[in-house]
């Protein structure tokens, strides 16, 4: 199997665990702050990745270089996670990953600068038809913006900053490493921003299972990115998360009532395409 296509494989898994978190976040917005549900997505995520590293012995991974720019990928993931925790409550799904994928635009752009790799057609065509994928099933109203828009298109800036610095972590560091930072500085910055007004709220114990269930959602869905992004260049990587968004609009539709019609089918096919032809491109440029 070539790297772009196990990469690919990587990526379905995190294509799942992200719609996941985006249910589970609509199902926990009614009983707690964004603030609240990073924090405790992130105290189960430590655990999680403590108790792996411990019986895998992968703890050894665990050390403290690159740690500015651990800090900046972490910072930069837990701003975009709670403006993204936010819009998934208050506009509908298709829209939010529809916003939020324009930070595969970003993403192409900025890998040339920032990690060397270069912006071959193929890669630059996967991208562009992704994008007007999104456009066609999402058709954004821009007279209709508002603050789930705004900070739905928001998060994207930070989602790409985030790929970007996790793409230069995986060149030197284990993802055992990489995940413990990303849990346990989240956990951090959340205890800090949930806490600022003296109040945190506790979890009913019919939210408890959904606040665990995001835990390892979120923490499956870096570790599957992750393993993407440390066999295959970013610009390989982010394309296919595009089918992400058809994916997401079917849920709204089933379990929201979120309108699906045949727009959401073609811009699909147009997303599909796009990806196809980036993954036959990078698949004949290795053979």
């Amino acid at each position: 199997m070539s790297t772009t296509l196990r990469a690919a494989f990587w990526m379905s898994g995190s294509i799942a665990s992200f719609s996941t978190m985006a249910v589970l976040g609509r199902e926990l917005g009614a009983e707690l702050d964004t603030f609240e549900i990073m924090m405790y997505r992130s105290l189960f995520g430590v655990i999680i990745v403590v108790s792996l590293a411990g019986l895998t012995g992968t703890w050894r991974e665990i050390n403290t270089r690159n740690m500015p720019v651990q800090l900046i990928r972490n910072m930069a993931h837990f701003t975009g996670q709670n403006l993204w925790f936010y819009a998934v409550t208050v506009i509908p799904l298709a829209q939010v990953f529809a916003l939020e994928f324009t930070s595969p635009i970003w993403v192409i752009v900025l890998s040339p600068l920032l990690l060397g790799e270069r912006l071959t057609r193929a890669r630059a065509l996967a991208a562009v038809m992704g994008f007007i994928g999104i456009l066609v099933v999402a058709r954004p109203d821009m007279a209709g913006i508002n603050a789930g828009v705004i900070t739905a298109a928001s998060s994207a800036i930070f989602f790409a900053l985030t790929i970007m610095f996790t793409k230069r972590l995986t060149r030197t560091q284990g993802i055992t490493c990489i995940l413990f930072y990303l849990t346990t500085m989240q956990l951090v910055f959340g205890i800090v921003a949930a806490g600022y007004d003296g109040y945190i709220a506790l979890p009913s114990a019919g939210a408890l299972p959904f606040v665990m269930a995001i835990g390892a959602a979120g923490l499956m869905a870096h570790y599957c990115m992750t393993n993407a992004l440390s066999i295959a260049p970013a610009t390989v990587v982010v394309p296919i998360d595009f089918i992400r968004l058809p994916a997401i609009a079917v849920v709204g539709m089933l379990l929201y009532g979120e309108p699906l019609d045949i727009w959401v089918i073609f811009g699909a096919l147009i997303i599909f395409t796009g990806n196809y032809l980036n993954i036959l491109a990078e698949t004949r440029q290795k053979n």
